[in-house]
């Protein structure tokens, strides 16, 4: 499957269903973060229930402490 996260297109391996799955494979599961799939915003929620389809546009925004 091919998606676009934030303006790059990826290629996923099949076993990469949901945003939840996308997470995994970026190695962000454990960070906070914002998703946006489809200009829709999806709550951490819905993270494991929601499902990519080939040519998705997703944007991810982590947070980053420091100063």
């Amino acid at each position: 499957m091919q998606i676009t996260v934030n303006g790059e297109v990826m290629e996923l391996p099949e076993m990469t269903m949901t945003v939840q799955h996308l997470l995994a494979h970026l190695q962000m599961e454990n960070r906070i973060v914002v998703v946006e799939l489809n200009q829709s915003i999806v709550h951490k929620s819905d993270h494991a229930k929601t499902g990519l389809a080939n040519g998705d546009r997703v944007e991810i925004v982590h947070f980053v402490g420091g100063g």
